[in-house]
């Protein structure tokens, strides 16, 4: 979904390079009602800090050093193309968002034009096709929530309570997720692209969150890769259009409480002194019999 920065301009959940093709190379995360205001967009390095930096400090802190060395990918307008939407484009893609929340996938560019009050003209000037529309639209509240997830994380706050901030906002993304929209999006091949680019740069960065705690000594050695593709997929899985109607909650708050249950989990008095034993396979786990002999 979007793209033209450098890795330190970038703010979430997607990087800004430039990208060549077509709209089928644009591929990611499904999620995301409340589409963003114009100004949460992308912008350059100067008219932005780095996420994690709230009165940064002279000296990077550790954890910021960790986060700005996760590499996010790459979006579907480029920064010149984002610098230059017209404000009533700006509003027509907003718009967009609240009518593809009811599902899109019947709709066509006249249909969008007139729900979204504009002309043909103005929908051929964002987009080519309807579904490079839907990828524009959703690769943009991608970015206003991933800047807010990487903001959420104070410079010196403690691993886990990154964690814990960072997928609570990140999750946000499926928190008002219909079953249509979900289904819609589901069902195109880019969409499925951009949503998988988007979760493997979200697992990354819990899993680079993972080893600082593993070797601060917050939480025992466990395979840290593992467990941020669990946590960090909790979210996006519940939003799945067959899981949604089985849910008790929102697909985020869902993810939320789980999440907490397996960090509380990790940093459990058993978990950080268990000895190691090995599977058939040769890999290691823990143990707590041999632990308490």
């Amino acid at each position: 979904m979007l793209s033209g920065c450098t890795r330190e301009e970038s703010s979430g959940w997607v990087e800004v390079t430039e990208r060549p093709g077509d709209g089928t190379q644009i591929g990611n995360m499904m999620a995301l009602l409340n589409m963003p205001k114009h100004d949460d967009l992308p912008a350059s390095a100067s008219q932005r800090r780095d996420p994690v930096d709230a009165d940064q400090p002279a000296q990077p802190t550790k954890l910021q050093q960790r986060i700005r060395a996760v590499a996010p990918p790459r979006p579907v307008l480029d920064r010149q193309a984002e610098r230059g939407l017209t404000v009533r484009q700006r509003e027509v893609l907003q718009r967009l968002g609240e009518v593809f929340e009811a599902g899109f996938s019947d709709l066509t560019m006249a249909d969008l034009a007139a729900r979204a009050n504009c002309s043909l003209r103005t929908l051929y000037g964002l987009a080519p096709t309807r579904d490079e529309l839907v990828l524009t639209v959703v690769d943009r509240n991608l970015w206003r929530v991933g800047r807010s997830a990487r903001n959420a994380m104070s410079p010196d706050m403690q691993p886990l309570d990154a964690i814990r901030a960072y997928l609570s906002v990140a999750n946000s993304a499926v928190s008002h997720t219909s079953e249509e929209f979900a289904r819609d999006l589901d069902a195109m091949p880019a969409a499925r692209r951009l949503r998988d680019d988007h979760a493997e740069y979200l697992i990354a960065m819990t899993k680079c969150l993972l080893d600082f705690a593993v070797e601060r000594g917050d939480i025992a050695t466990v395979d840290t890769a593992v467990v941020a593709r669990v946590i960090a997929s909790l979210g996006r899985d519940f939003a799945r259009p067959e899981v949604i109607p089985r849910l008790s909650y929102s697909p985020k708050e869902a993810a939320d409480v789980m999440i907490g249950v397996i960090l509380r989990g990790l940093t459990t008095t058993d978990s950080q002194t268990v000895s190691k034993s090995r599977f058939a396979d040769g890999t290691r786990r823990t143990s707590r019999a041999q632990a308490r002999s």
